[in-house]
């Protein structure tokens, strides 16, 4: 039977919030969501949001990889306390639905201008919510510029939201270590855990 492209799986896809990119310095593809494109994609998908997070991943961006290694570059640049994204239970869920050799595949996750409040989230948490083979996986990006150690230039299209954030912490430092409050309440606030209906978490406790 053909495969039909779902209404959802088309606001994901035009959305722009995952896609393949360009590959890293080893070689390796590269993934990239972006956490700012996600809140009208998930506002309009609902309780349909996880469902179609699969299918997309399913039918987009793993045939987009092949049988290449490839890492997973996510921005939280500019995430908002009001914004919805794939919460930990929609990216939990993402990964252990991919086959047992995507997974293997995966070589890291670029997490990148996590924040203290995510930082220390993860460290107390993360190993409970995730598995292994995924926490394990982990890099924090707390600059564009240690992202340029694995990934040049050219091969990633980085976002609005990523450059304003990263210029912002240059001129503000101390935002990295919560000291210094962001324009926005809780733009870099801790992790959370959603509902199953997901593409709702990483919000402000």
């Amino acid at each position: 039977a053909k495969d039909v492209t779902t209404e959802p799986e088309l606001l994901l896809d035009r959305s722009r919030a995952i896609t393949v990119q360009g590959g890293d310095k080893g070689g390796r593809a590269v993934v990239r969501i972006v956490g700012k494109y996600f809140p009208d994609a998930a506002r309009a998908l609902g309780g349909r949001a996880e469902e179609a997070l699969k299918a997309h991943l399913r039918k987009r961006v793993l045939p987009e990889v092949g049988e290449r290694d490839f890492v997973v570059v996510y921005m939280h640049s500019l995430v908002d306390r009001g914004d919805n994204f794939p919460g930990l239970g929609a990216i939990r869920a993402a990964y252990e639905c991919m086959p047992a050799a995507a997974r293997e595949r995966l070589r890291a996750v670029y997490f990148v201008h996590p924040g203290i409040q995510a930082r220390l989230f993860f460290a107390t948490f993360g190993r409970f919510l995730f598995s292994s083979g995924l926490y394990e996986k982990l890099r924090y990006m707390s600059r564009l510029e240690y992202l340029w150690a694995h990934i040049d230039k050219g091969e990633l299209e980085v976002p609005e939201c990523a450059r304003r954030h990263d210029d912002e912490l240059e001129r503000r430092p101390l935002m990295d270590y919560g000291i210094e409050a962001a324009d926005r309440c809780c733009m870099f606030d801790a992790a959370s855990m959603d509902t199953p209906a997901s593409l709702r978490s990483l919000r402000c406790s």
